[in-house]
């Protein structure tokens, strides 16, 4: 009867599925070892046990036989096998036994000798875990045969060509939305096959991370179950593997601000900010218009962020606190003043995630490089504008990249951000290389509503559209044109006279003209300065001008800028080594004192860069550069003297 009733209760416990006969088991090898040593590698293997998230070890239902060996590299800790055995390295046993290994510091990352064994058992488990997820060998060899057809034989992922090949009960270091978010995304254009090289290697925890997805996960597993911080520091990447595995370890929490540095132009402004994403209304998608310049013939892709002032609910009226947004944009940083088409060809600029106010960024295009920007809204869910908003500040503190114009350029990086950020599965197979024709692929595939544009007037109220000052300046011509007889008939003909004979205009002028005039002037002044500072990168760049003496000091300043303005679009440099992943609250204080000095020291550079530089120019442009300042003033003095005798207040 006792033997029945054993039999029925085994039988009752493998229908049900009994956890504690399926769940993963750590054998240890004892052979050879003395109870103290059996004592503290059992302690080791059941605290790796207890970290494990549960359905990690009910799917990876087998016995690891662990074993201590000395066949072993002296810096090595442990390796798994392609089968079920873990080896350690038995150099380290006798600092385990004692106690040393949780006092004796190291130079890896987690610190002690005993937390890196730690590490070391749960990194090697998760590569079993990850290799058990193999396909059975028909899948496998129909893969194989589908790679080669593709030509992505020994390349990083699965082309989406051959996933219909394959059904797996699940995956990790080769599933698409691990790779995206991981750094090795899809090659524009290439049916699905990933970029070999890793552009997201600032602030990483352990670089051996970014040798192979394989080595990403494992890692990454290792400061998910170990680093209460990790949730703070990698956001999209633990709730990856909370996702994953239905399940998270003890976390900190988290602050809701995200740290930038922004990268305007005020150099006398505080550069470190916070985004709080629950502020973040809508994601717009911000295209610059083309003009004749090659490198921006198809436009140029930013995204905005459309953010609430404090204490506003979110909501349409967001879209009117146009100084609190700000856009992204990815831009090449170019250190050597000058921007070299091959150099853009080859990728020798790094592509960087700036962060800007958006004024700043509207100022740019309308009225110094008199280009309109269009601002599409995208159809995003809030999961995913949040997740888009931590996965855009993640990139600006981890993503050093390559710019290629034709490869890897504005619209091919704002694609990735959007892929990584918001894993909508529209934009899974989405693909283009220019500005312009993403926005079409946007549109086409139901993300970006260019709607907005559809009534011009309505869309230059709300915000949607900049217009070029091209427009703006032609009008305030007509109002010239209106009552004084001058010859030309379009705006830039007359900016191309001298000032000099612009200014025999003025004392003509009336009221409403003077201001026409006026605003034409600064016009004149800003396509000057634009003009000039092309002059001096060429004299810069010249060999023989460099030899001249007269251009050492501002050369020197100019080093200085930039040597100094590289933290705004790679704000890790001014960190610790030793932290990963988006700052946290003690390393944001040592942020905020070193990006002010640094901001400080730019401001006394800009100043005397602007001085200096002004005795680089060709004496015929700095001469019409000081007739055009002489303008604004005369026709600042003159608007002044007219709107008084109108009897108005003194402006």
């Amino acid at each position: 009867m006792n033997q029945v009733r054993a039999w029925l209760l085994g039988c009752a416990l493998t229908l049900l599925g009994t956890p504690a006969l399926a769940d993963l088991q750590l054998e240890l090898q004892a052979s050879g070892l003395d109870p103290q040593q059996r004592q503290a590698s059992q302690a080791l293997l059941d605290e790796a046990l207890s970290k494990l998230p549960p359905r990690f070890k009910q799917q990876l239902d087998r016995r690891v036989q662990v074993s201590w060996t000395a066949r072993m590299p002296a810096d090595a800790y442990g390796q798994a096998s392609l089968v079920s055995t873990l080896e350690l390295n038995s150099r380290l046993l006798p600092g385990l036994v004692d106690g040393s290994a949780a006092r004796e510091r190291t130079h890896r990352p987690h610190g002690t000798v005993r937390e890196e064994l730690l590490a070391t058992v749960l990194h090697e488990l998760t590569h079993i875990y990850d290799r058990a997820r193999l396909w059975p060998a028909t899948e496998r060899s129909l893969i194989a045969r589908c790679k080669r057809q593709q030509g992505t034989v020994g390349k990083i992922g699965l082309p989406e060509a051959c996933r219909g090949q394959a059904e797996r009960r699940f995956t990790l270091s080769d599933d698409p939305r691990l790779l995206d978010l991981a750094g090795w995304q899809q090659y524009v254009g290439r049916r699905g096959e990933r970029e070999q090289h890793n552009g997201q290697f600032v602030r990483s925890p352990d670089t051996y991370e970014l040798s192979s997805p394989k080595e990403f996960i494992a890692v990454n597993m290792e400061y998910f179950l170990l680093d209460p911080s990790y949730a703070c520091r990698r956001p999209a990447l633990n709730q990856y593997l909370r996702d994953h595995f239905g399940w998270a370890p003890a976390q900190e929490s988290c602050a809701k601000g995200l740290p930038f540095l922004n990268a305007g132009s005020d150099f006398a402004r505080q550069p470190l900010g916070e985004i709080d994403p629950e502020r973040v209304y809508e994601v717009d998608y911000l295209l610059a218009e083309a003009n004749q310049n090659w490198v921006s013939r198809w436009g140029h892709s930013m995204l905005r962020l459309v953010i609430c002032k404090p204490g506003r609910p979110r909501g349409p009226d967001c879209r009117l606190d146009l100084d609190q947004h700000l856009v992204l944009s990815y831009r090449a940083f170019v250190n050597d003043v000058q921007l070299s088409s091959w150099d853009g060809l080859v990728g020798a600029y790094p592509s960087r995630l700036f962060v800007l106010p958006l004024g700043q960024v509207i100022d740019e295009y309308t009225k110094t490089e008199l280009r309109s920007l269009a601002s599409i809204p995208l159809k995003l869910d809030r999961q995913e504008v949040e997740n888009l908003v931590r996965q855009a500040a993640e990139m600006h503190w981890s993503y050093d990249g390559n710019y290629y114009f034709l490869s890897n350029n504005c619209a091919v990086e704002s694609l990735k951000l959007l892929r990584s950020g918001t894993a909508n599965p529209r934009l899974n197979d989405l693909d283009s290389i220019m500005p312009n024709g993403l926005l079409e692929v946007l549109k086409g595939r139901g993300i970006a509503d260019t709607s907005v544009l559809d009534d011009p007037r309505e869309a230059l109220r709300l915000g949607y559209r900049f217009d070029s000052y091209r427009d703006r300046y032609q009008a305030m011509f007509d109002v010239l044109k209106k009552q004084l007889p001058i010859k030309q008939d379009k705006v830039e003909d007359w900016l191309a006279l001298d000032a000099e004979q612009r200014r025999g205009w003025f004392a003509q002028a009336d009221l409403r003209t003077s201001a026409a005039l006026l605003l034409l002037e600064q016009a004149s002044l800003r396509r000057q300065l634009l003009l000039a500072q092309d002059e001096v990168k060429q004299r810069y760049l010249n060999a023989a001008a460099l030899k001249d003496g007269s251009i050492d000091k501002a050369n020197q300043t100019l080093q200085q800028m930039l040597a100094n303005s590289g933290f705004l679009s790679r704000p890790a440099e001014l960190l610790d080594a030793k932290g990963y992943g988006l700052p946290q609250p003690d390393e944001r204080k040592h942020l905020e004192k070193v990006s002010s000095e640094r901001q400080a020291q730019l401001l006394r550079l800009s100043t005397d860069l602007d001085k200096e530089v002004r005795a680089l120019l060709d004496p015929s442009r700095a001469k019409e550069i000081a007739a055009i300042e002489t303008n604004v003033k005369q026709v600042g003095e003159h608007l002044r003297t007219l709107h008084k005798a109108a009897g108005g207040l003194q402006l």
